[in-house]
Parts: C-alpha cells; sequence; structure tokens
C-alpha cells in the first residue's frame, strides 16, 4: 500500500503521514470544505467516528482494507483466554515484518520499512523475506542482509541504533544490526491514540 498522504490526514483529522509539511497543519479540515463549513465543526455519528478511528490505524500501518478486515475477524474469531481482541488485533499488525523492521530502528518510518523488505534488504533468521506482511514469530531474529548493509539506507546505523528504544517485545543486538523478538506485543504498547475497542464494535454492528 503507498504512503498516506496528506490528504487523507486532512479527512482523519490529525497528521498521520510523518511529513513535517504536512498540508493538514494548514489546513485542518477536510478536502472540499467551504469556507462557511470550515468555521463550525459538523456532527459525527457514532459509525462515522468508528469509521475514522479504524482508518487511522489501517493508514498507520499500511495495510488494505483487505488484509485490515481479515485481521479483525481473527481477532474475534480466536478464543485464546490470555488475549483480548484488542490485543490479538495488535499482535497481528505489530508482527508484521514491515513494521518489525521500523520498531527496531532499522528505518524511520513504516513505508520505507515495507520498502527495504520487498526489495530483499531483510533477514528473518538468515532467510530473505520479501513481504511486509510476514508475521514473525516470538524466537524470529530479524536482521539486515549482509550485502546490503553497505547501501546508503544503512549508512551509520550502529550509530543511530544506540539511540533508539525498542519496544519491550523486541530486543536489539547494535553490533550485528539484528533484533529479536522475545515476547508477544499487546495493546498497552502500541500508539496510545488508537482507539482498538471502537474499530472491534465497528466491525461487529
Amino acid at each position: 500500500m503507498s504512503r498516506i498522504t496528506c490528504k487523507q490526514c486532512r479527512r482523519l483529522g490529525e497528521s498521520l503521514c510523518g511529513r513535517e509539511k504536512c498540508a493538514f497543519k494548514k489546513r485542518p479540515f477536510a478536502p472540499g470544505k467551504l469556507d462557511s463549513e470550515r468555521k463550525h465543526k459538523s456532527t459525527v455519528s457514532e459509525y462515522g467516528s468508528q469509521l475514522r478511528k479504524k482508518q487511522k490505524v489501517r493508514f498507520s500501518y499500511g495495510v488494505s482494507e483487505k488484509q485490515f478486515g481479515g485481521y479483525v475477524k481473527e481477532a474475534i474469531a480466536n478464543k485464546n483466554k490470555d488475549f483480548t481482541p484488542a490485543d490479538r488485533l495488535v499482535n497481528s499488525l505489530e508482527t508484521r515484518l514491515d513494521n518489525v523492521t521500523y520498531r527496531a530502528g532499522f528505518v524511520g518510518g513504516r513505508p520505507l520499512a515495507r520498502q527495504v523488505v520487498v526489495h530483499g534488504h531483510i533477514l528473518v533468521n538468515g532467510k530473505r523475506v520479501k513481504s511486509g506482511a510476514h508475521k514473525v514469530n516470538v524466537g524470529d531474529i530479524i536482521s539486515i542482509r549482509e550485502g546490503s548493509k553497505k547501501n546508503n539506507l544503512f549508512t551509520h546505523l550502529h550509530e543511530k541504533l544506540k539511540t533508539v528504544k525498542t519496544p519491550n517485545w523486541i530486543t536489539l543486538d547494535t553490533d550485528k544490526l539484528e533484533a529479536k523478538v522475545i515476547a508477544e506485543p499487546k495493546q498497552k504498547e502500541t500508539e496510545a491514540t488508537f482507539d482498538l475497542h471502537a474499530i472491534l464494535e465497528f466491525y461487529t454492528r
């Protein structure tokens, strides 16, 4: 999926694209609004609010509508009592290889992480994987392919990784440029602004 656009940020009501000059910061209203409409916030229905929250998460992780719907249905259907549906949804999103590559600090954003995975720069347990949606499991080691370490994308990465704060479920070896998944990610370790319960309700209406 392509990188989130500033137009989408304006539609969702906040800047999510990561751009310093995001258009939302200059025009904090949805595209196509008339001057008279900009002065008053329109009333959003519960359905509309849940839809917006769902789109916010989907765009942030860069997954398609079909992929996201699949993750939600799987989270709802799974009866594992050790995890809530919200935890299971987080697990599916966070354990994508593109997201783990981003969380490990190898690159500065999920869209770029997806690119480096697709271009074959990333290894899982020593084997090249070119799918950003590949599920990473506990115990898996994520690393940069030896031949890719000279790529400009990874210049001075050793120094950069020393300042990276990884989530509790990932450990980082800055010397080997390796990250290891040591636990299952849960809801409390995602962005605090995500309302996952509203999203689950949206799909069970």
